[in-house]
């Protein structure tokens, strides 16, 4: 698996299990735990905008509900 930065605290996480493109959005939360915002298949070439703007959605609702994750 391969990790990129992909906009502010999200990075990719790219897994690839022969033909299949698994992607996961995540962020590093307080004290390195890791926060799994989003996951798909990747079926184009191209991330589309659809699944970078659900990844930011759950970034912000993560960001607004803080007590949960404490």
């Amino acid at each position: 698996p391969y990790s990129k930065h992909i906009k502010g605290k999200i990075r990719e996480l790219r897994v690839d299990f022969g033909r299949n493109k698994h992607r996961i959005f995540y962020f590093v939360f307080i004290e390195k735990n890791i926060v799994l915002l989003h996951a798909f298949l990747k079926k184009t070439p191209k991330t589309s905008i659809a699944e970078i703007e659900k990844t930011g959605e759950n970034y912000y609702n993560v960001l607004k509900n803080l007590k949960i994750y404490e």
